[in-house]
């Protein structure tokens, strides 16, 4: 048996851990990141007043992300940092500083900004709320199945369709670690972390249907965060707005709303993924 199996099988019921950073830490390490990943300042999401800036490539950003972004506005609720190029400045910063920062990510207010882009050829694309764990709350939480600790070795050949939030087979170099639930040996859920950038490691999850609302999601989620937080990294989690699952799973695995984010594409690229619906 491996040290992983014995530490789960110890784990089996819902228990408190010991995380040794506090969420103070927690969230300067994620206002960095998206410092990396906007080319500005970790201090600029503190302000009161909107900061616009020009996006470029960073080695320290998200290894997702396609740098430079045409336009990428994220709060984390006290203003609005806007990354942009010369070409979007003056539609954004007009935009920003025209309506209150609550209704910048939502309709009517958004329609305005996206029919200016439309003229540059681009669309908003993405819309997303992004959580981080409350060191304080965070709970190994148990479902009753057993739960396996897996390497990249192990989830080799899980890139399929019913696991596809867990692990992403485009992007394979980066999902590091991943914690499945069995039935009786048969895999039903699969949570993932992937190491998007060097401090924090998103996590992914997937239940199959006839397994969901009976708590697996939340035990599958609660036990990777633990694990990447032993490791010395913060995991973050994702979720569309509409989302209300994924959100309540979040927010049953201790999680809690961080900062918000919406990314401007080639309007060739947002219909292109509208044909693949």
């Amino acid at each position: 048996m491996s040290f992983f199996m014995l530490k789960f099988l110890i784990y089996g019921c819902t228990i408190k851990m010991v995380i040794n950073m506090t969420n103070e830490e927690i969230m300067k390490i994620a206002l960095a990141q998206s410092g990396f990943d906007m080319n500005c300042k970790a201090e600029d999401f503190l302000k009161s007043e909107n900061v616009v800036v020009y996006s470029k490539e960073d080695d320290r950003a998200r290894k997702y992300l396609k740098l430079p972004f045409s336009c990428n506005l994220v709060s984390y609720g006290n203003n609005v940092v806007a990354s942009v190029n010369e070409d979007t400045e003056d539609i954004v910063r007009e935009y920003i500083n025209k309506y209150p920062i609550e209704h910048l990510f939502e309709t009517p207010n958004m329609h305005v900004l996206n029919e200016k882009l439309l003229k540059k050829g681009l669309k908003i694309c993405f819309m997303a709320e992004y959580f981080l764990p409350d060191a304080t709350n965070l709970k190994r939480l148990d479902c009753g199945y057993e739960l396996r600790m897996l390497e990249r070795t192990d989830f080799e050949d899980l890139y399929k369709p019913e696991w596809s939030n867990a692990l992403c087979e485009k992007r394979k170099y980066l999902d590091v670690l991943a914690i499945g639930a069995y039935d009786k040996g048969k895999l039903i859920a699969l949570a993932g972390a992937s190491c998007d950038c060097e401090d924090m490691w998103q996590i992914g999850v997937d239940v199959l249907p006839e397994y969901r609302k009976r708590g697996i999601a939340s035990s599958v989620t609660s036990n990777l965060a633990a694990e990447i937080m032993e490791r010395g990294k913060v995991p973050f989690y994702c979720a569309a707005w509409c989302n209300i699952k994924s959100v309540k799973n979040a927010i049953k695995c201790s999680f809690k709303p961080a900062w918000v984010e919406m990314t401007v594409k080639e309007s060739e690229y947002v219909d292109e993924m509208n044909k693949e619906k």
